[in-house]
Parts: structure tokens; sequence; C-alpha cells
């Protein structure tokens, strides 16, 4: 609804801003990212980002377009409201999330405030291929043997194992082999476990 705003800066906050555009102050949602991007300038324009809710609207504001991109494929996502969303885009940079989503890194996302493990390991599996088919990312073989790691940490899990138990049996394993299929690395680990 709204693209962007150019305008000038009235107030700047880690966690927000005001512009004025025409003689109206808009209240900007912003991202520690965008904070630190900021030109010292007070001439500027913001791409923005309105969500509607029944209770409110919120303007949501991004200095470049790569990171409102990502924000929007943030809350598509079950489980990712905006707040998380800013979050992430707060501890990570767009392209940081970018590429811990392209190569299945959940502990990566994972150490966002707010997010578990299951929600990390849904943003991967919803937005994967999507971040690779827009941002025209390759896997690499080392990012698919972290999948395959954390795949097997999966197993061992629902298999009644602890986690820490678990990371230490796998990381032996991928030491002696680190291109071991899943299956491989989960029957060497049941046999340190």
């Amino acid at each position: 609804m709204i693209h962007h705003l150019s305008g000038r800066l009235i107030e700047k906050h880690p966690t927000h801003l005001v512009i004025e555009c025409a003689g109206v102050g808009y209240f900007v949602n912003i991202s520690l990212n965008t904070y630190a991007a900021l030109p010292d300038q007070e001439q500027l324009r913001i791409h923005t980002y309105l969500q509607i809710k029944e209770d409110a609207h919120t303007l949501f504001g991004f200095w470049t377009q790569t990171e409102r991109e990502v924000f929007r494929l943030l809350i598509s996502v079950s489980g990712i409201g905006s707040s998380i969303a800013r979050t992430m885009l707060s501890a990570m940079t767009p392209e940081q999330v970018c590429e811990a989503i392209g190569s299945g890194n959940v502990p990566a996302i994972q150490a966002v405030k707010g997010v578990g493990a299951k929600t990390a390991q849904r943003v991967i599996l919803d937005l994967k291929d999507k971040i690779l088919k827009i941002y025209e990312l390759d896997e690499v073989s080392q990012k698919s043997d972290n999948t395959n790691k954390e795949e097997a940490l999966s197993a061992l899990e629902v298999l009644g194992f602890g986690i820490k138990q678990s990371e230490k049996a796998v990381e032996a394993v991928l030491k002696q082999d680190p291109s071991l299929s899943v299956e491989g690395i989960i029957k060497l680990a049941l046999k340190n476990l």
C-alpha cells in the first residue's frame, strides 16, 4: 500500500524513526541493520511495508529493498510474526538470513531470540526454495553436510537421545568422514551412544 517514504528525518532511534512527508509525520518501525545504514543527512528515502491488522496499522521501514523482501518472506511463515522477523533482521543482515535459510543452518536461525528449533526448521522448509530461486544462491556441498548433520541430530533426538550427547557422537563421526549420508551418520553415531 505504501511503497516508500521520501522526506525529512525528524527522529532516529534504534527501533524506530519519524519521517515527515508533506507535513505528515510517519512513525516507522526499523531493524538495527536499517538504523546502522541510515545516513546522518536530514532528507532520506526509506522502503516501507504496511501491516494491517484488526487492531493496528503498523509501518515498517527498510534501508534496502532486499531487506524488505526478506521481511515479507519471513512473515509469510507460520509462527513468525513481524516482531520476530524484525528481531531476526536486527541480529543478522538480510544476506546472512538468506545464507542461513539457503544452507539449512538451523542453529543460526534458532540463535535469534524467540525462535525455537521447530520454528527455525519451518522457516528453512518454507523459504529455502524461494530464497535459492530469488537470490540465485547455489547449495554448496559443505552446506549439505550441515543439513545431513542436522537431520541426523533430529533423528537421534526422536529416538530419545539427549541433544548434547548426540552432538558429540555426530561430530566425532563427521570428523572421521565428512561425506557420510544421513543414514551413515546415524548408524555410526548410534554405535558411539
